[in-house]
Protein backbone atom coordinates (compact mmCIF):
# COMPACT_ATOMS: atom_id res chain seq x y z
CA UNK A 1 0.00 0.00 0.00
CA UNK A 2 1.01 3.65 -0.70
CA UNK A 3 2.21 5.19 2.46
CA UNK A 4 1.34 8.84 1.09
CA UNK A 5 -2.22 7.68 0.58
CA UNK A 6 -4.83 8.37 2.61
CA UNK A 7 -6.49 4.99 4.33
CA UNK A 8 -9.41 3.69 1.82
CA UNK A 9 -8.19 5.52 -1.01
CA UNK A 10 -7.55 3.79 -4.10
CA UNK A 11 -5.58 5.29 -7.28
CA UNK A 12 -7.76 5.01 -10.42
CA UNK A 13 -5.34 2.63 -11.57
CA UNK A 14 -6.12 0.38 -9.03
CA UNK A 15 -9.57 0.38 -9.51
CA UNK A 16 -8.92 -0.65 -12.91
CA UNK A 17 -6.98 -3.56 -11.67
CA UNK A 18 -9.77 -5.12 -9.53
CA UNK A 19 -11.88 -4.86 -12.45
CA UNK A 20 -9.95 -6.28 -14.97
CA UNK A 21 -9.29 -9.38 -12.40
CA UNK A 22 -13.10 -9.04 -11.93
CA UNK A 23 -13.92 -9.55 -15.58
CA UNK A 24 -13.21 -13.11 -16.08
CA UNK A 25 -15.69 -14.58 -13.23
CA UNK A 26 -18.34 -11.94 -14.75
CA UNK A 27 -17.93 -13.43 -18.01
CA UNK A 28 -18.27 -17.51 -16.74
CA UNK A 29 -21.19 -16.03 -14.74
CA UNK A 30 -22.69 -14.66 -17.62
CA UNK A 31 -21.54 -17.96 -19.81
CA UNK A 32 -23.37 -20.36 -17.24
CA UNK A 33 -26.20 -18.36 -17.16
CA UNK A 34 -26.35 -18.78 -21.01
CA UNK A 35 -25.94 -21.93 -21.39
CA UNK A 36 -27.89 -23.16 -18.36
CA UNK A 37 -31.06 -20.79 -20.41
CA UNK A 38 -30.16 -22.76 -23.59
CA UNK A 39 -30.72 -26.25 -21.89
CA UNK A 40 -33.58 -25.48 -20.68
CA UNK A 41 -34.80 -24.75 -24.13
CA UNK A 42 -32.88 -27.83 -25.66
CA UNK A 43 -35.83 -30.98 -25.51
CA UNK A 44 -38.21 -28.36 -24.36
CA UNK A 45 -41.72 -28.29 -25.99
CA UNK A 46 -42.14 -24.80 -28.15
CA UNK A 47 -45.93 -24.03 -26.30
CA UNK A 48 -46.66 -25.47 -22.90
CA UNK A 49 -50.39 -26.77 -24.59
CA UNK A 50 -48.30 -29.28 -26.93
CA UNK A 51 -48.37 -31.88 -24.33
CA UNK A 52 -52.65 -31.58 -24.34
CA UNK A 53 -52.44 -31.29 -28.28
CA UNK A 54 -50.95 -34.93 -28.23
CA UNK A 55 -53.33 -36.07 -25.63
CA UNK A 56 -56.22 -34.83 -27.82
CA UNK A 57 -54.76 -36.65 -30.89
CA UNK A 58 -54.73 -39.62 -28.83
CA UNK A 59 -58.00 -39.25 -27.76
CA UNK A 60 -59.04 -38.57 -31.54
CA UNK A 61 -57.86 -41.60 -32.28
CA UNK A 62 -59.51 -44.05 -29.67
CA UNK A 63 -63.06 -42.17 -30.15
CA UNK A 64 -62.62 -42.23 -34.07
CA UNK A 65 -61.56 -46.33 -33.45
CA UNK A 66 -64.61 -46.95 -31.04
CA UNK A 67 -67.19 -45.30 -33.79
CA UNK A 68 -65.82 -47.44 -36.37
CA UNK A 69 -63.99 -44.87 -38.41
CA UNK A 70 -60.54 -46.55 -39.13
CA UNK A 71 -59.31 -43.46 -40.97
CA UNK A 72 -60.50 -41.06 -37.95
CA UNK A 73 -57.86 -43.66 -35.96
CA UNK A 74 -55.37 -43.22 -39.18
CA UNK A 75 -55.13 -39.79 -39.08
CA UNK A 76 -52.72 -39.19 -36.41
CA UNK A 77 -50.00 -40.64 -38.44
CA UNK A 78 -47.75 -39.06 -40.94
CA UNK A 79 -47.66 -40.65 -44.35
CA UNK A 80 -44.21 -41.61 -44.19
CA UNK A 81 -44.86 -43.28 -40.60
CA UNK A 82 -43.62 -46.60 -39.31
CA UNK A 83 -44.93 -49.23 -37.19
CA UNK A 84 -43.80 -52.04 -35.36
CA UNK A 85 -46.30 -54.70 -34.82
CA UNK A 86 -46.60 -58.51 -34.00
CA UNK A 87 -45.43 -59.15 -37.93
CA UNK A 88 -42.57 -56.55 -37.54
CA UNK A 89 -41.71 -53.62 -39.49
CA UNK A 90 -44.85 -51.98 -41.23
CA UNK A 91 -44.18 -48.92 -43.46
CA UNK A 92 -46.33 -45.80 -44.23
CA UNK A 93 -50.18 -45.70 -43.60
CA UNK A 94 -51.58 -47.58 -46.38
CA UNK A 95 -49.19 -50.64 -44.41
CA UNK A 96 -50.68 -49.85 -40.84
CA UNK A 97 -54.03 -49.84 -42.55
CA UNK A 98 -53.63 -52.92 -43.93
CA UNK A 99 -52.04 -54.30 -40.78
CA UNK A 100 -55.00 -52.97 -38.46
CA UNK A 101 -57.92 -54.88 -41.08
CA UNK A 102 -55.57 -57.90 -40.98
CA UNK A 103 -56.42 -58.11 -37.34
CA UNK A 104 -58.31 -56.14 -35.04
CA UNK A 105 -60.34 -54.75 -37.61
CA UNK A 106 -61.36 -58.26 -39.36
CA UNK A 107 -65.01 -57.54 -39.94
CA UNK A 108 -64.87 -53.99 -40.89
CA UNK A 109 -65.08 -52.78 -37.31
CA UNK A 110 -62.96 -53.02 -34.66
CA UNK A 111 -63.50 -56.03 -32.69
CA UNK A 112 -62.76 -54.35 -29.11
CA UNK A 113 -62.98 -50.77 -27.67
CA UNK A 114 -59.87 -48.57 -27.40
CA UNK A 115 -58.82 -46.62 -24.82
CA UNK A 116 -55.37 -45.39 -23.28
CA UNK A 117 -53.76 -45.14 -19.80
CA UNK A 118 -50.27 -44.53 -18.10
CA UNK A 119 -49.96 -41.78 -21.28
CA UNK A 120 -46.99 -39.86 -20.54
CA UNK A 121 -45.38 -37.18 -23.08
CA UNK A 122 -41.83 -36.12 -23.52
CA UNK A 123 -40.33 -33.29 -25.44
CA UNK A 124 -37.18 -34.61 -27.10
CA UNK A 125 -36.91 -31.15 -29.17
CA UNK A 126 -39.14 -28.24 -29.64
CA UNK A 127 -41.11 -30.25 -32.55
CA UNK A 128 -40.93 -33.84 -31.52
CA UNK A 129 -42.00 -35.94 -28.87
CA UNK A 130 -41.84 -39.10 -27.38
CA UNK A 131 -44.99 -40.86 -25.79
CA UNK A 132 -45.29 -43.90 -23.85
CA UNK A 133 -48.24 -45.92 -22.46
CA UNK A 134 -50.49 -49.07 -22.58
CA UNK A 135 -53.13 -49.28 -24.94
CA UNK A 136 -56.56 -51.57 -23.88
CA UNK A 137 -58.76 -53.56 -26.07
CA UNK A 138 -62.03 -54.42 -24.07
CA UNK A 139 -65.62 -55.40 -24.98
CA UNK A 140 -66.75 -57.28 -27.96
CA UNK A 141 -67.05 -60.71 -26.11
CA UNK A 142 -63.56 -60.89 -25.75
CA UNK A 143 -60.71 -61.29 -23.08
CA UNK A 144 -59.54 -57.69 -22.52
CA UNK A 145 -56.30 -57.04 -24.14
CA UNK A 146 -53.78 -54.53 -23.15
CA UNK A 147 -50.29 -53.62 -24.09
CA UNK A 148 -47.35 -51.38 -24.01
CA UNK A 149 -46.47 -48.79 -26.51
CA UNK A 150 -44.02 -45.84 -27.64
CA UNK A 151 -44.38 -43.80 -29.90
CA UNK A 152 -42.42 -40.50 -31.33
CA UNK A 153 -43.97 -37.67 -32.69
CA UNK A 154 -43.35 -34.41 -34.82
CA UNK A 155 -44.78 -31.10 -35.34
CA UNK A 156 -46.56 -30.61 -38.65
CA UNK A 157 -48.79 -28.42 -40.36
CA UNK A 158 -51.80 -30.41 -39.45
CA UNK A 159 -50.86 -30.65 -36.25
CA UNK A 160 -49.16 -33.10 -33.92
CA UNK A 161 -48.54 -36.64 -35.55
CA UNK A 162 -46.89 -40.56 -35.17
CA UNK A 163 -44.25 -40.67 -37.10
CA UNK A 164 -43.20 -43.92 -35.46
CA UNK A 165 -45.32 -45.97 -33.04
CA UNK A 166 -44.07 -49.57 -31.62
CA UNK A 167 -46.56 -51.66 -29.32
CA UNK A 168 -46.41 -54.55 -28.17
Amino acid sequence: MDSHRPLGHQSSSDGRAIMLRRIPGVVMVLVIVACASQMGSIGGFRSSSDPAAIKAVFDTTAAGWNRGELPVYLSAYVDTATAMGSTGLVRGVSGIEAQMRAGFWRTGRPLQNLSYDHLEIRSIGPDQAIATGQYILTGGGRPDRTGWFTTIWVRTPRGWRMVQDHSS
